[in-house]
């Protein structure tokens, strides 16, 4: 019988700043617009971390009834280590799906934006076949793209959209800043376990790519994510704020770009969602002071 502490570890704290950071930026780009609402920003947090949870649960119970993380390193496989029952993790996926269902419903209704019940129900199936049902996208290589879309376009543009409706450049800017960050955090986790995923068959981008691609794949999103602040400050010049994380990035960028194999790797992924994080903070409070400084961009 699973621990609350192994619980709560199986559920991958570290990776929640995925969550947070675009809703994050989607409603300070709504406040550059001139329309931030705080409470439909509290749902679309809601809707981030249900769907971030209950992602990592049904990963953990896929993956474990597969057999596929019986020999790994990293955080806790409540399915993979015999620690929960298989149907109880199951359980926790779908509550978490759920209540971020409910969070979505409420906050589609009370911003008028019905269509996004379609982007709903797609991050749904979505968030399921990553690594569950008959054919997972994420056995496939297709897992980092999912990550782009739904982490960084869909929950980004999607708050911004029920708050303010309506996106400018610094918004599609951080919208795909957004989705290159987790996608550099699911690079580093998948680079971490290419041997185990090899192994097994789980042709993840990491394992079809090798480490010398991988690692260069890391590089590229990092940076491109710096070059979407350059961007975002064609509309809103104060969004340059958002460079002063790029400190931040020089650890995780040494370690992954080092010789380093499995365990190594685990403090460049604490490393690149603490980048994650301080980027959606600066980037936030750039686009924030951009009504207040009244600096007009060249967008």
């Amino acid at each position: 019988m699973a621990t609350l502490a192994q619980w709560i570890e199986g559920a991958r704290p570290r990776t929640l700043p995925a969550a947070v950071a675009p809703v994050l930026v989607g409603t300070a780009s709504a406040h550059a617009l001139g329309s931030a609402d705080l409470a439909l920003a509290l749902l679309a947090l809601i809707v981030a971390l249900g769907f971030q949870v209950g992602v990592n649960y049904a990963n953990d119970y896929s993956d474990g009834i597969r057999g596929t993380d019986e020999d790994r390193v990293g955080p806790v496989r409540l399915v993979g280590q015999r620690l929960a029952d298989p149907a109880n993790v199951r359980t926790a996926a779908f509550t978490c799906f759920f209540g971020a269902s409910v969070a979505g419903l409420a906050l589609v209704a009370l911003a008028e934006t019905w269509l996004l019940l379609l982007v709903g129900l797609a991050a749904l199936w979505a968030a399921w076949h990553y690594t569950g049902g008959k054919n997972p996208y994420g056995y496939r290589g297709l897992g980092e793209v999912m990550v782009f879309v739904f982490f960084g376009l869909v929950a980004v543009l999607g708050t911004t959209w029920t708050q303010a409706h309506r996106i400018d450049l610094a918004t599609v800017a951080g919208a795909v800043a957004c989705g290159l960050l987790p996608c550099a955090i699911l690079v580093t986790n998948n680079l971490r376990d290419l041997e185990s995923d090899r192994a097994v068959d789980k042709r993840t981008l990491a394992v079809r790519l090798g480490f010398g691609r991988t690692r260069q794949l890391y590089t590229g999103l990092v940076v491109g994510a710096f070059v979407m602040v350059l961007v975002a400050a064609l509309a809103h010049p104060s969004a340059l704020l958002a460079l002063l994380a790029a400190p931040l990035a020089l650890r995780p960028l040494r370690i992954v770009r080092g010789e380093t194999y499995g365990r190594e790797l685990l403090p460049a992924l604490a490393r690149t969602g603490v980048l994650q994080l301080g980027y959606a903070v600066a980037l936030s409070l750039g686009l924030a002071l951009s009504p207040v400084l009244g600096v007009p961009g060249i967008l």
